[in-house]
Order: structure tokens, then sequence, then C-alpha cells
């Protein structure tokens, strides 16, 4: 095992990568859990697919804080979700707030998510998803972060490897190489739901005033979230180069 150096806090992602390319997720779940111990969290959406992750990793680490963005504008049927799971799965749920309330956000700033202006967008994340993100980053002592991004969800995760180092934090991402059809089986051979929208032909959801179903429009499932105008909220990727220093622990 590769283990972490005490004097640059540091691991070689080129030897780690090397050394996980062909283990399966639950193998990568394993040696993050060793590696980082109780300064290891995941995050979830509790989205279509979460369950997946929920259930991958709390069964080889049952107490592991999960992280949860709660933006105030999530749909009913996702809080309804989030209970049913965090029942179900035992889960050591950690639930996350941006410090400005939705309704002082918008009477400081307007509806903010309705705009077509990208930096209104990237406002209302900054607001509601990043800040609340460092914050528990920060507060949980995380120095490795698990998160369920997969290769074929957006151009930007196409390039990114099983272990990543942004800043401070390293983002372990189980199940990149995964595809619909590994999910499906997973899911089906757990007797794990899908979120409700499924239903409604939602590929993707977050808020529900920039989710949408998916449309024989859309060249991927990210397409319909944020107006079609941009793949990232923020929590995987700086919003510009001037902001990487102060996102980097939500990039990636």
């Amino acid at each position: 095992m590769y283990q972490l150096s005490t004097a640059r806090n540091s691991l070689d992602l080129v030897s780690v990568n090397n050394q996980l390319s062909n283990q399966n997720a639950r193998a990568i779940v394993d040696w993050a859990s060793q590696q980082f111990g109780e300064n290891l969290v995941m995050s979830t959406s509790f989205g279509i697919q979460s369950a997946l992750m929920l259930h991958l990793v709390t069964q080889v680490v049952p107490k592991i804080p999960v992280i949860w963005i709660d933006t105030g504008y999530l749909p009913k049927e996702t809080y309804i979700f989030a209970e049913q799971l965090s029942n179900r799965l035992n889960l050591n749920l950690k639930v996350y707030q941006s410090n400005l309330s939705p309704a002082r956000m918008e009477a400081l700033y307007g509806k903010i998510w309705q705009s077509k202006d990208l930096e209104s967008l990237n406002l209302y994340d900054r607001i509601r998803k990043v800040e609340p993100m460092q914050r528990a980053l920060k507060e949980l002592s995380a120095k490795a972060w698990l998160a369920g991004l997969r290769q074929n969800q957006t151009q930007f995760r196409q390039q990114l490897e099983v272990v990543n180092k942004q800043g401070e934090h390293y983002k372990i991402l189980p199940i990149l190489t995964w595809n619909s059809r590994d999910i499906y089986q997973y899911l089906t051979d757990n007797d794990l739901p899908y979120h409700p929208y499924f239903d409604k032909g939602y590929v993707s959801v977050g808020d529900w005033h920039s989710s949408r179903p998916l449309s024989e429009n859309d060249n991927n499932e990210r397409d319909t979230r944020f107006h079609g105008l941009k793949q990232e909220c923020g929590l995987h990727l700086p919003l510009n180069n001037d902001e990487a220093q102060s996102l980097d622990s939500s990039q990636l």
C-alpha cells in the first residue's frame, strides 16, 4: 500500500493510479478507507443513481460521514428519497446548507437561477453549493473525498483519474469508468432504488428549478441541468481561473 508521506502529506498519484487501475470499485473504497481512516468522507446529492455509491461505500465503511449539500431548492421527492435511503442504509448523514437562507438570498440577489447569464448561475452555485461544501470538508477534517463522478458524464470528467489531488484534498472516484449498464446491474443485484424522477424521464436531478427530463436533442445527461448552459455546478470544477485557489477543495 502507498502510505502518505508525513513530510509532504502527499501520494505518488502516478503510482497509486497504476496500482488501482485494475481494481474494482469496492477494492478502491477499501484502499481509501485504509489510507485515510477517519479523514475520509463521501458526498451525495441523493440524485438519480445515488443509492449505488451510498450502498457501495457503506458496505465497506459503515460510519463514513456522508455530506449532503441541501440547497433548499430540492424537489420534495428528493427529500423523501433521502430520508428513505438514510434510514435503510443507516447513513451517518451530515447535512450542510448555505449561511444565506433561500428567502434572504432572493431578497439580496433576486431569483438568480432564472438568469441565462453564467455569472448569475455561478453566483447561485457558490452561495448554495460550493461554500457549504468547503465548510463541510473543513469541519469534518477531511483529507479525502469519495464521489460518484463518471467519465461519461461531462467532457471535464473524461480526463479524471481514480485518485486526483486538488489543494489539500484528494478526490477518489470508485465508479469513474462505470456505464449505465453497470449501474443498472448493481442497483438491480442489490435491490436498490433509482430516484423517483427516473420514471419521469430524468437522468440527472438537482434543484427543481434547474433540472428537466432528457430530450432527444440532448448530447448527454448533464445537458438537462442549468438550462443547458453549463455541465458543472462548481462542486467538482473551479468556476474560473481566479477562483481556482479559493475553490480548491471543491474542484475535480
